[in-house]
């Protein structure tokens, strides 16, 4: 059993020899760890190793064997409303939206508290809270903008903030930079990592992009073919003999080559 924490926290997810797959096939098998809070999890490897199918095995969006548990508590023994109190799934963006303004797409974020009063207006409280989520994702002056006139990088942070509306101990990230240019990659980045300064806090995210996985993460999940390959801090873990087996190339040489076309922009 791995178990990743940087500070003592009350807060801990727990996999417990977690297998996850689609028709009675696993494509993850026996993933096994404990995650305190404020410690942030990327998960990388090449395409179909799983990463994804990991990611809704611990929303409980997929049947899991195995069990997931938050602060001690199976998820299969919880209510959709109570996973959603713990856990926030941001995924990737999508060409189609509902027509709602950003202020009402954030506010979907607060349903889950509103009960018997789901039918009605939200509260003052869920409005201010919902600015609140808003405010911090610098994007409250586009509260009454249509979601559907956002550019990538604004929509991924009214996504972010209505994740934070739930007020949720862990954000499920699947591949988040997805569709975003340089400058918006960056900036959902250091939004999450800020977040998670709070040691309640945590960020699991699936990244296919090896940079961003070790500028967030505090711990690398490295999978090939649905088994754990690698599993550490990321200066511990990463190093060229394991990306080139990983990804049947020489990774460092193409970063390398890559850097040095910058160097002669520069």
């Amino acid at each position: 059993m791995y178990i990743l924490q940087k500070e003592r926290s009350d807060k801990m997810i727990e996999l417990k020899n977690v297998s996850a797959g689609y028709n009675g096939i696993d494509v993850v098998r026996d993933i096994s760890l404990k995650l305190s809070g404020g410690v942030n999890l990327c998960i990388v490897g090449p395409n179909g190793c799983g990463k994804t199918t990991l990611l809704k095995g611990i929303a409980g969006i997929l049947p899991i064997k195995g069990d997931v548990l938050i602060d001690g508590k199976s998820i299969k023994s919880m209510k959709r409303h109570e996973i959603a109190k713990e856990i926030a799934v941001m995924s990737q963006i999508s060409t189609l939206y509902f027509s709602y303004t950003v202020l009402e797409t954030v506010l979907l974020g607060r349903y889950l508290y509103m009960k018997e009063n789901i039918l009605k207006d939200p509260s003052q409280y869920d409005r201010s809270y919902a600015k609140k989520c808003l405010e911090t994702v610098d994007m409250l002056d586009q509260k009454d903008k249509q979601i559907d006139t956002l550019s990538g990088g604004q929509v991924q942070r009214v996504f972010l903030a209505r994740a934070l509306a739930q007020e949720p101990n862990i954000i499920l990230l699947d591949e988040p930079t997805n569709h975003l240019d340089l400058k918006s990659q960056k900036e959902l980045i250091d939004y999450l990592k800020e977040w998670s300064k709070d040691q309640k806090h945590s960020v699991i995210g699936v990244l296919h992009d090896i940079n961003h996985a070790m500028e967030l993460a505090d711990y690398l999940l490295v999978l090939e073919e649905g088994n754990v390959m690698a599993l550490g801090k990321p200066k511990e873990i990463i190093n060229s003999n394991l990306l080139n087996d990983l990804y049947h190339m020489d990774v460092a040489a193409y970063m390398v080559n890559s850097l040095k076309k910058w160097e002669k922009i520069k």
